[in-house]
């Protein structure tokens, strides 16, 4: 059994640049429950600072009221030294509020410590599910950085699974050595299709490698999620918020992944439906890929906001939500013909996500007769992204996109190993991050 002691995100990095830039203002650390947030930044104060002062809202019911008083970061930081009995100091001092939405004008406070306070570090972190939903607050515009926190990226799970250079020579594009281990890697990826990037699950699969637990921390996470529901959200919504996260499998098993509303109910129309969607996505559960009319820069002004498809926040999570049992996903090529390839297109439009592109939309034509699977805007340029979940790479579509529009830069991303031709670029899935 491999014990796991220390689960390397990327996102660790960032927290180090903030922590030493000149520009550093308090620090919201936005992402869905059980993406990590807590274990990093707690990993993080205890790494780089003399005192990391942690303090979660929900559960301590007696801070809740801390910034009901008065906004004043002295007061509220001599407050907080009775509570953790040390000393707060700037520098050597990491206050971290999770769970912030708890605390009535918690997030408000944070102006104050940038305004009157600036010399102390200061994160705040809590689950978009609260976060999303908590009025009459002031946010402090301007007066915050931000840090979005994924599942765990493919790279991540290589890691933690022990297969740090196979990592390092994927984020360092090393296709000239990275030939011979392709089965290796397509292996990890069908196990990360199954396992997802969600720590907990992440962790129990690196340390046993049993999928049996791995899909019952998944189905934890879910119901978890699913009291969230209940918990947080606007009554009136409950029961269409329902409909929306449990239609999720189905629309992304057919082979055109537009949302459809008719398939959450007869005769059910989009303003039905808008505020449910938004309020999940806005919860970070569900990742929107919208339609685009014209493949030119900037991608966001040619947008149809009514038009999209809709992927989970993990590809585990999809896999669990779906029931999919892990052997088929594991043994051969039998998922990618039963399920038309959603765990792929789940798993691409994860990855680019995380990649921090400055928009993720699909193509198609007027008549809908042809479609790209992606298209981001990456340094000032357009490029189209056809998945192909298998080793049958003939696109139509594709081609006839990349004839009409010329890009630059054009990819294919399939089962095959990486492969420069003339008008497109095979990238191997496991490589697409």
């Amino acid at each position: 059994m491999q014990k796991i002691r220390f689960m390397q995100r990327e996102c660790f990095e960032q927290l180090i640049e903030w922590k030493n830039s000149s520009r550093r203002k308090p620090l919201i650390v936005e992402g869905a429950r059980q993406v990590g947030k807590t274990w990093l930044v707690k990993e993080f104060g205890n790494s780089h600072y003399q005192n990391c002062i942690y303090i979660n809202f929900e559960q301590e019911k007696k801070l809740q009221g801390l910034f009901e008083q008065d906004l004043n970061p002295k007061r509220i930081i001599e407050t907080l030294q009775l509570y953790a009995n040390k000393s707060i100091t700037p520098n050597d001092s990491l206050l971290f509020f999770d769970e912030i939405q708890a605390a009535p004008s918690g997030i408000t406070s944070l102006k104050y410590f940038y305004e009157n306070a600036p010399e102390y570090h200061v994160i705040a972190a809590g689950s978009l599910l609260g976060m999303s939903v908590h009025t009459g607050e002031s946010f402090p515009v301007g007066k915050v950085n931000f840090l979005q926190m994924h599942p765990m990226s493919f790279v991540e799970f290589l890691k933690a699974i022990g297969k740090e250079q196979l990592a390092n020579a994927l984020l360092n594009q090393r296709w000239d050595i990275l030939h011979p281990f392709h089965d290796e890697l397509c292996k990890a990826l069908k196990q990360y299709l199954v396992v997802g990037g969600m720590p907990e699950v992440v962790k129990e699969f690196a340390e046993r490698r049993n999928f049996n637990d791995v899909q019952e921390i998944q189905r934890d996470i879910l119901d978890s999620y699913e009291r969230d529901f209940s918990k947080h959200a606007p009554i009136n919504e409950l029961p269409r918020i329902r409909q929306v996260w449990e239609s999720v499998p189905v629309q992304l098993a057919k082979e055109n992944k537009k949302f459809i509303y008719g398939l959450l109910r007869e005769g059910a129309r989009a303003k039905d439906y808008e505020l449910a969607i938004n309020w999940i996505c806005d919860a970070g559960l569900l990742l929107k890929n919208n339609r685009i009319i014209k493949p030119e820069l900037p991608l966001c002004h040619y947008v149809e906001s009514d038009i999209f498809k809709l992927y989970l926040v993990d590809v585990g999570l999809l896999s669990a939500l779906s029931n999919l049992r892990p052997e088929i996903i594991l043994e051969g090529n039998r998922i990618f013909t039963e399920y038309k390839g959603a765990l792929t297109e789940q798993f691409v439009h994860q990855q680019l996500v995380q990649n921090k592109y400055e928009g993720v939309y699909y193509w198609t034509n007027d008549r809908s007769t042809a479609e790209v699977d992606f298209v981001i805007q990456k340094d000032g340029e357009v490029v189209p992204i056809e998945v192909k979940a298998e080793t049958n790479v003939h696109a139509k579509s594709f081609k006839l996109f990349c004839e009409k529009y010329t890009p630059s830069t054009a990819i294919r991303t399939s089962m095959l190993p990486y492969k420069e031709e003339s008008w497109m670029t095979n990238v191997p899935l496991y490589g697409i991050m």
